[in-house]
């Protein structure tokens, strides 16, 4: 039960950070969204907020790394399509209310060690998906590059269509992604 309750609060700390960003993932919050009992914020977390939020963005960037490997073997485009998948399926799941977890504690932390924690799962994405890239037979250097292209360019475009409300910007920025993709030179 108890390792229960700490799951429950992490997932619900990686939605409130996904809609409300850093602010709005207090303890109190977190603990209203799971009905997790109060006793058991500063038994799993005592180190406080900060140690919550970061075994949520460590957990989200986790499960975000495991879903990329059911791509293992397929060619950059189809590489490049999933992980733009994952996020555009969030935007309409969400109806433009989530974004990325770990972005929305980057830009509103001032914590050396939760901005340590969200670039090793940017590091670990983009490694990942250099990695996915080179096996499916693209140049490395090329394929470091554009993996860095795609977490960034998929983030930035996140964000312009939840702020436009609309799937449009996400798109026209997915459609330049899998043409790059598509012409990565080849190893």
């Amino acid at each position: 039960m108890a390792a229960d309750s700490r799951a429950l609060m992490i997932d619900g700390a990686i939605r409130l950070l996904a809609q409300r960003g850093l602010q709005g993932a207090s303890f109190t919050e977190v603990l209203a969204a799971t009905g997790a009992p109060r006793g058991s914020i500063y038994h799993h977390f005592p180190g406080g907020k900060d140690e919550l939020v970061a075994a949520a963005i460590t957990s989200m960037g986790a499960r975000t790394r495991a879903t990329l490997d059911t791509v293992a073997g397929s060619p950059p485009v189809e590489v490049a399509g999933f992980f733009l998948g994952l996020w555009r399926e969030l935007l309409v799941r969400s109806q433009f209310t989530a974004g990325c977890s770990v972005l929305a504690v980057t830009v509103a932390t001032d914590s050396a060690d939760l901005l340590g924690t969200a670039a090793g799962v940017f590091r670990d994405w983009r490694e990942a998906l250099t990695s996915l890239l080179e096996r499916s037979g693209a140049q490395p250097g090329a394929a470091a590059g554009f993996a860095a292209l795609l977490i960034a360019s998929s983030e930035g475009a996140v964000v312009m269509s939840r702020a436009s409300q609309s799937l449009e910007p996400f798109d026209v920025v997915a459609a330049q992604l899998l043409a790059q993709a598509a012409a990565l030179p080849r190893a």
